[in-house]
């Protein structure tokens, strides 16, 4: 059973390390570590765990674990959602409709709630800064809407999920947790996220984790993936080995050459 993740990179810093997380009664506990600049995909059949497994390490489910992220100041054990956004770790929620977006808010509101403080002075808001950074994370990840005092939903699904994804990048992340980024988005949109997501880690050095119901999306853009069956993380698989056969073998708990 694997209990190590390396990154692409061994020289890499780590970003991240997690200890004992256990997703069910009697399952064996998961540990490992995300370095800078990597790109690790979680797969398995729908309800196996690896839901699970990126809401631990983002803060929102608890156990017995121990999560911790490098700052600064040395690592950081958090517990909760709000200390793992406080320490750079952020989550992207899978259904943006009722987890994701403030249906009545404007496409601003929407992006700058979370990171208000950034763009507050003594208290003060300063919209004129929080529109520049808006219109920094437009051009980067091309979102469309017809002013950003617009309400969100009058944008495309997309372009929501863009705004949403601009909202975590103006919280200056460390480790971005995605879960199922490209759901139910058109092909341009998709296209532009994985562009976006390997600059990203690139460029900026962020750690980027992605669950994806969408093999393809994980042999396309990840660096690994971590398969998960029956709540155990069963399998890692380096971007050299990643086949299609072999990611849905792994799935299914099978090897690739069982007959």
């Amino acid at each position: 059973m694997p209990t190590d993740v390396p990154g692409p990179n061994v020289l890499a810093p780590e970003v991240l390390t997690y200890d004992g997380i256990v997703l069910a009664p009697g399952r064996a506990p998961i540990s490992g570590v995300l370095r800078a600049g990597e790109i690790a995909g979680l797969a398995g059949l729908e309800g196996h765990g690896q839901e699970q497994f990126l809401l631990t390490l983002a803060g929102l489910k608890r156990g017995g674990e121990t999560v911790s992220v490098m700052t600064g100041s040395g690592p950081a054990v958090y517990r909760d959602h709000h200390a793992a956004a406080r320490h750079g770790v952020v989550y992207l929620p899978r259904d943006r409709r009722t987890t994701g977006i403030f249906p009545a808010l404007s496409v601003l509101d929407n992006f700058g709630l979370p990171s208000m403080r950034r763009f507050s002075l003594a208290g003060i808001l300063n919209r004129r800064k929080q529109r520049r950074a808006l219109a920094g994370y437009t051009d980067f990840l091309s979102i469309r809407y017809p002013a950003m005092d617009a309400p969100i939903t009058a944008l495309s699904g997309g372009n929501q999920q863009k705004v949403l994804l601009a909202r975590l990048l103006a919280l200056e992340p460390r480790v971005m947790l995605l879960n199922d980024p490209t759901r139910g988005v058109d092909l341009n949109t998709r296209l532009k996220f994985y562009a976006a997501f390997r600059e990203l880690a690139r460029d900026k050095g962020i750690a980027l984790v992605i669950l994806s119901s969408e093999i393809e999306e994980i042999l396309q853009v990840c660096d690994r993936v971590q398969i998960f069956h029956d709540f155990e993380r069963t399998a890692i698989i380096e971007k050299a080995e990643m086949t299609m056969s072999g990611v849905m073998a792994a799935m299914f708990g099978q090897r690739e050459d069982a007959h």
